[in-house]
């Protein structure tokens, strides 16, 4: 199939979403090996166009591209996963992806086809696979085993930039009377968790980690059983996760007696009109595209206000 046509797929596709499903793109980088991403972030898959070349450039920049007018990055996935480099590869594919408000490319070997998995079918992967934090999730996918990149780490250790907020912000946050001073950071990235509890400790807020919406909920229930001032009032989880996404705990939060009143951001890489519509659905409060430092405490703010009122 062309992938043209594959990705014309994709609309059916959105479907799932809210749904603890998600639609993946498999290629591979020069094995065997099948390799994944979010069909969401997809933009086009295209042969590999000319490239030029940016002397002193990261190591996993291949170089830059024109893309339908515009001049994005070409990072060589197969180099940022541990393989040889694509860059010279004539059959090599070009995967065009949108997320965290920026578009990019990402050099792989091949594209295979669009699978449909389910949230509990993801699993994080052992420390002993050896991917190390560039894989978010792992399945199997016909006996084969699966491994979903986490291209948001792969874009932030190029882009090493640190997250923070105005000082105004950072002002207004601790002249705030707000009890209790804790929010849950829900998100299977490693680099994410450590962006947002360093934006959140900016304004005074201490946070509790969850790393999947499954984990989430479940210290969720526990809080709410103990003592008021141990509790938590809102909820920042990202949407792509392993065992339980970010659609399915907003969906569980708001069906539960015990916590249906505390405030939800959906705070993702994904966005679009589609995106927010499902956001609307499932009952988040707000959601906010990563990463936007100060929007977001805004935000966090204003919905913290709200919920002790």
């Amino acid at each position: 199939m062309a992938a043209a046509q594959l990705l014309q797929s994709v609309e059916s596709h959105t479907r799932l979403a809210g749904h603890n499903r998600v639609a993946m793109l498999l290629f591979r980088l020069g094995d065997a090996q099948l390799f994944g991403i979010n069909v969401f972030k997809v933009r086009e898959v295209l042969r590999k166009p000319p490239l030029e070349r940016m002397p002193g450039a990261h190591k996993l920049l291949a170089g830059s591209c024109d893309y339908r007018g515009k001049t994005i990055p070409v990072i060589d996935l197969g180099v940022a996963m541990g393989y040889p480099p694509l860059t010279s590869v004539d059959s090599a594919h070009l995967v065009v992806t949108e997320f965290s408000r920026s578009v990019q490319g990402f050099l792989v070997a091949d594209f295979q086809r669009i699978v449909h998995c389910t949230g509990e079918s993801l699993e994080s992967p052992a420390g002993a696979l050896g991917y190390g934090h560039r894989v978010s999730a792992v399945t199997r996918i016909d006996g084969q085993l699966m491994a979903v990149i986490d291209v948001e780490q792969v874009l932030a250790s190029i882009d090493g930039s640190v997250v923070e907020i105005s000082t105004q912000l950072q002002q207004a946050a601790e002249q705030r009377t707000i009890t209790p001073r804790r929010i849950m950071v829900v998100d299977d990235s490693l680099v994410a968790r450590q962006r947002l509890v360093s934006l959140f400790k900016q304004m005074q807020l201490d946070c509790v980690i969850a790393q999947d919406g499954h984990e989430a909920f479940d210290r969720l229930m526990e809080l709410a059983s103990g003592p008021a001032d141990g509790g938590i009032k809102l909820v920042v989880s990202d949407i792509e996760m392993p065992r339980m996404d970010g659609y399915a705990l907003t969906r569980a939060i708001r069906e539960e007696p015990a916590l249906r009143r505390l405030k939800v951001v959906l705070h993702s890489s994904l966005s679009g009109v589609f995106n927010e519509a499902i956001v609307r659905e499932v009952g988040a409060d707000r959601f906010i595209a990563k990463f936007q430092p100060d929007l977001l405490a805004q935000t966090v703010l204003e919905l913290l206000e709200l919920s002790t009122n």
